[in-house]
């Protein structure tokens, strides 16, 4: 199953400097469409996020015919990297990785399989990449760095 990432999770894990964790915990093609990669290079012009190459994440460029529909329909709900996501994982039978709630609820009313930043780091926890504690300190870092999580700690799930 191919994945499509938006800014929310990309970000939280460029904050801490660990990309490489989204390749580990989830074995797949990752990719985002032009409209993230525009929202995460504009933080980083803006000093929010440090300088990150996104070299193992698949940019697409355009959307298809189809897409592009459901991109403007999507986009009077969400903003436009999120739309751009969900009209891809509607389109191409994809699931979304998103911490946007807005976005997580759409994805749910359209069978859009959706998981996001804490659902990652319990998966690598449970396929013995991070310790509980190292996946723990990751969050805090997220968190300290802007991410609005539910939980302070992964054991709370």
């Amino acid at each position: 199953m191919k994945l499509i990432l938006d800014n929310t999770v990309l970000s939280n894990f460029a904050s801490v400097g660990r990309l490489d964790l989204l390749q580990h915990a989830l074995g797949t093609e990752l990719a985002c469409p032009l409209q993230v990669a525009a929202e995460f290079e504009a933080g980083v012009r803006k000093g929010k996020l440090p300088i990150t190459q996104l070299d193992m994440i698949t940019v697409i460029e355009s959307l298809e015919q189809a897409e592009h529909t459901l991109f403007q329909e999507y986009c009077h709900r969400v903003n436009a990297g999120e739309a751009a996501c969900l009209a891809i994982a509607a389109h191409r039978h994809w699931s979304l990785l998103s911490d946007d709630r807005d976005a997580r609820k759409l994805a749910a009313q359209l069978s859009i399989p959706v998981s996001g930043t804490l659902g990652i780091l319990l998966r690598l926890v449970n396929i013995g990449i991070l310790t509980l504690e190292h996946a723990d300190s990751l969050l805090g870092e997220m968190i300290a760095k802007g991410f609005r999580s539910p939980v302070d700690r992964l054991d709370d799930l």
